[in-house]
């Protein structure tokens, strides 16, 4: 049924239903006399519609259209003649500097009872108002700095119209309790269980279970946790368990209503498990266990539950806390086994009419990493992986969808941009018929952006969580409280969570399994690479085979950035399978092992990347999946004149690549090939050949604060594509990779005779197809840099070395008077001068003043900071220039005093860097936190101690075919 009745918030306390209302709309239905509606000139979008200026929220608004110098009013109707004596106007920052408060009895004759010449905004309270009328109107007239108006909020402190409001609220109660009690009975849902839990302490949507990275005492969840059934007729609360010192979380009725399955933290616990109990509270009986999470399940048709678990054994690419993606279990619990094999977070799975299960999934293959996570579909047996809706739409989560009865349509949340906490956000409707990137199958219903997990009853009646409630909406967004927490376990933290009808429902389709456990790959048939979007002057032909790459979980993180794994590139390393063929035709059939995540490039002749996938695929074992093309619209199928000539063999095995390495490690396999041909020209010393610094690019190893010369030189000097971070996918032919890198147009003799040798170019050119990585260890994470980061905050900064005070002083003394703004020079080795260590324009002019090119902590002495002031004449470079041009002559030798100061700063630096040790240096040592886990996961001994020798490079590949799927 729909909602039709005034915006109502209810309480439910201590068993008892209370009733308290705010303010309706103009499309709240009811008699005259009885409603109170707001209206306005114009409305500058839903966002913003008029009533939300009388909802008693602070966080909603109205807003105007641009005013174009014309008035704009804000409109609120009594319902009956009262006397405004004064009201309080909650300005927003697009205020109105000049404006009049009208009242009318009939809405034609109007009567000016205030004018403002001056208004400065923000809490405006007038007072000593003489006017009588059932309208007022709040007329802008001149705007402020904005050329629109908005107002949070008008309030009615006292006098007739506060009675006026109050008298209506009392009329409207009865209604409200009669709504809810129609809406419950229609439904056959007399009743609801939810959870009650402290929220994540963490902002992100995912971070609610486990431990941080870098102390595994600091948990990212709180203690108390209830599991709820309420009545909805009665009100009556019954608490089904409660334990002060766990967590619940994630309820589910069974089909037949007689149990719920949810996750529980008992107190004293690390971990969340799946459990079940009678829908009475009696039988509570333990599914899982182990040290992992499982949460989120859902119940399946087949008998079994999916959820997500965390014993998928890795962490956030981009955050300190672990991943959790889709498992499934027997009913009993056993059986267990994963679905997906995702290096991020899976999501809130839940079974369609159709027996797919719909689930979030977060994904970033050399793309931005806080853009794309959307719905996708998959079998409960984890074949037929397919995007559901919203990938090529970014910056929005999209989460706890579910079916809604008798229709194709979902009820979802999008939290807006990388996700909210505890997934908050707006309720939509999403019909996917139009297909999975049409935006014109979303309709909008809640108002605010604030509900979590929303439950649909049908297209009309919606049941959602609110922050400390559980409400009902309709279809207009027409929000009706149902329950709020006491004052006690609000002032305790406590939410409301995961809000179900407890109902007997229908089970869903059941789908066949089509895997087979006792085989280790699946086959993969690939229709015609030439079908697809964004394929544009790709000639039929031109694609001679696809490059097969694994994106690899990574065992730990300490921060949201990628560093030091690139700079501004990709967050995971990518290891290389091998190729397989690609016919005249366009097709390919290739042979795949199962449970990976696994993304393809397509290389032409010369093996230069002509398009690159920016998702993944997973075949379960045995299975036998295909797509189109390459980026085919998901709307479209093919029909070929003729059978594929790939399928008139057997399944093409990966080719693997021979003489090269399947991980790469910039100083380990690109460095030596840049010492041999171009560091003689590129590199510190003077050479015949035209050294040294030659074009201002500085390629030899020697290591800055965090990255190597060469490795940032190359990055942000562009000679190599790699897409950057960005919000961007499904880019032209040849745009991105090595089709795309300049540094491979530069090795055929034509610049400056520099040769090449064919095993030199394929290790550069895979070097980069691979995301271009500096480290090839995960052991290099949250280590070995002066300036690196943790959180997202600067660590082991030397902000405060006797060094660095100096230097900086120097630096201000004898740089500063040039170096401003886009050529400020970094005064400490950690300075970052403002550039994001995420998310930054390569094109940024300060970046060739970066510290990262700047220090020299191989070499002090050849720091770009002291050669490039200091004279010829005296070993530097000269480089430093006058207003007028000429050299500036800074240094005009070594033996200058703040010439020496700087070689100091540096100096200190090279000693840090010696006692802290990077990845590639002689006695690295990983951080403490990544051998923690990996004696967790039982790839070291448990009692291996942090100070032993290990092969970090040999940990990792240990660490990743322990997660390979071998056939029992």
């Amino acid at each position: 049924m729909m909602l039709r009745r005034p915006a109502l918030a209810h309480t439910i306390c201590h068993g008892l239903l209370v009733l308290s209302v705010v303010l309706c709309c103009w499309a709240a239905a009811g008699k005259a006399g009885e409603t109170m509606r707001a209206a306005a000139s114009s409305v500058h979008s839903p966002p913003y519609l008029a009533e939300f200026a009388f909802d008693g929220d602070p966080q909603t608004r109205w807003a105007s259209l641009p005013a174009g110098n014309k008035p704009a009013w804000l409109e609120f109707d009594f319902g009956r003649d009262v006397a405004v004596d004064e009201l309080t106007i909650h300005w927003e920052r697009a205020l109105a500097k000049e404006y009049e408060i009208r009242i009318s009895a009939d809405r034609t004759t109007w009567q000016t009872i205030h004018r403002q010449a001056d208004n400065s905004g923000g809490k405006d309270q007038i007072t000593g108002l003489t006017g009588r009328g059932r309208y007022l109107r709040i007329v802008c007239l001149q705007p402020g700095q904005w050329e629109l108006f908005s107002i949070w909020e008008v309030e009615f402190p006292r006098g007739e119209a506060a009675a006026a409001a109050v008298e209506a609220r009392r009329e409207r109660e009865r209604g409200a309790r009669e709504a809810i009690a129609i809406a419950a009975s229609e439904h056959g849902a007399e009743e609801i269980v939810f959870a009650v839990r402290q929220p994540g302490k963490d902002g992100h949507w995912y971070a609610n279970f486990s431990y941080f990275a870098d102390d595994d005492q600091r948990r990212t969840f709180g203690d108390g946790g209830r599991l709820c059934r309420l009545n909805l007729r009665t009100g009556q609360l019954t608490v089904l368990l409660d334990d002060p010192r766990g967590g619940v979380r994630d309820p589910v009725v069974h089909y037949d209503a007689e149990k719920i399955l949810f996750s529980y933290r008992p107190g004293g616990a690390e971990h969340y498990h799946l459990y079940e109990i009678g829908a009475d509270g009696s039988g509570l009986r333990q599914l899982t266990d182990g040290p992992y999470d499982d949460i989120e399940p859902a119940y399946l048709p087949d008998g079994g539950i999916v959820f997500v678990s965390s014993r998928c054994q890795r962490w956030v690419n981009c955050w300190l806390t672990q991943v959790a993606v889709l498992h499934r279990c027997d009913a009993d619990g056993a059986n267990l086994r994963p679905l997906s094999a995702n290096v991020e977070h899976d999501n809130t799975p839940w079974p369609l009419p159709d027996g797919r299960i719909l689930y979030q999934r977060w994904e970033y293959i050399d793309r931005s990493q806080v853009d794309y996570h959307h719905l996708w579909t998959v079998n409960p047996d984890g074949t037929s992986q397919m995007v559901y809706y919203g990938n090529q739409h970014p910056g929005i989560l999209m989460i706890d969808a579910k079916p809604i009865p008798e229709t194709r349509k979902v009820v979802a949340i999008f939290s807006p941009g990388h996700g909210r906490r505890e997934h908050d956000g707006a309720i939509v409707v999403l019909d996917s018929r139009f297909g999975p990137d049409d935006a014109r199958g979303v309709t909008p219903i809640s108002r605010q952006g604030q509900y979590r997990d929303p439950w649909a009853f049908s297209e009309q009646l919606f049941l959602a969580a609110q922050d400390r409630k559980i409400v009902l909406l309709d279809s207009e967004g027409v929000t009706h409280g149902v329950y709020e927490l006491p004052p006690e376990d609000v002032r305790a933290g406590l939410e409301c969570h995961e809000p179900r009808p407890l109902q007997s429902r229908p089970r869903e389709n059941v789908i066949p399994p089509r895997t087979k456990p006792d085989t280790p790959t699946g086959t993969l048939v690939l229709a015609d690479i030439y079908r697809g979007r964004a394929m544009a002057g790709v000639e039929r032909g031109e694609i001679k085979k696809l490059l097969v790459l694994e994106s690899l979980p990574k065992p730990i993180n300490f921060t949201g950035g990628m560093d030091p794994l690139t700079y501004g590139g990709s967050f995971t390393l990518e290891r290389i399978l091998g190729t397989v063929p690609v016919h005249a035709d366009g097709s390919a059939v290739m042979e795949v092992p199962a449970l990976r995540s696994l993304f393809f490039v397509a290389l032409d002749e010369n093996d230069l990347a002509v398009k690159r996938m920016h998702s993944f695929v997973t075949v379960q074992p045995g299975e036998v999946t295909s797509c189109v093309g390459c980026h085919e619209a998901r709307t479209e199928s093919v029909l070929t004149d003729s059978a594929l000539t790939a399928l008139r063999r057997r399944p093409d095995p990966i080719e693997p690549i021979e003489d090269c390495p399947d991980v790469f490690d910039f100083p380990r396999d690109i460095q030596p090939i840049l010492d041999r041909l171009c560091v003689e020209c590129h590199g510190g010393q003077a050479t015949p050949r035209g050294g040294p610094y030659a074009g201002r690019i500085m390629l030899s190893g020697d290591r800055g604060p965090m990255f190597s010369h060469a490795y940032f030189s190359m990055t942000v000097h562009q000679l190599f594509n790699d897409n950057r971070n960005r919000p961007v996918s499904n880019l032209p032919p040849r745009a991105v990779g090595s089709a795309a890198s300049r540094i491979l147009t530069m090795l055929d003799g034509d610049h400056y005779e520099v040769q090449a040798t064919e095993a030199e170019r394929r290790m550069l050119r895979l070097w980069i197809d691979v995301g271009a990585p500096y480290p090839g260890t995960y052991a290099a994470l949250g280590s070995g840099a002066i300036g690196g980061y943790a959180q997202n905050q600067l660590v082991n900064v030397d902000t405060d070395w006797p060094t660095t005070r100096a230097g900086a002083e120097v630096i201000g003394r004898r740089c500063a008077g040039c170096h401003q703004q886009e050529t400020a020079l970094p005064r400490a080795l950690s300075d970052e001068l403002g550039i994001s260590f995420w998310r930054f324009s390569i094109d940024d002019p300060r970046l060739k003043f970066s510290r990262h090119i700047v220090f020299n902590l191989s070499q002090p002495e050849q720091s770009l900071l002291l050669l490039a002031p200091l004279a010829p004449a005296g070993g530097g470079l000269g480089l430093c220039r006058d207003a007028a041009g000429q050299p500036a002559g800074v240094f005009a030798g070594t033996s200058d005093p703040d010439y020496q100061t700087l070689l100091q700063m540096a100096a200190a630096g090279r000693t840090e860097l010696e006692r802290i040790r990077r990845f590639d240096m002689p006695g690295f040592l990983p951080r403490p936190q990544y051998l923690r886990e990996l004696r967790r996961y039982g790839i070291l001994p448990p009692d291996h101690p942090d100070d032993a020798a290990v092969d970090p490079y040999e940990l990792d590949r240990r660490y990743w075919e322990s997660q390979w799927y071998r056939p029992q």
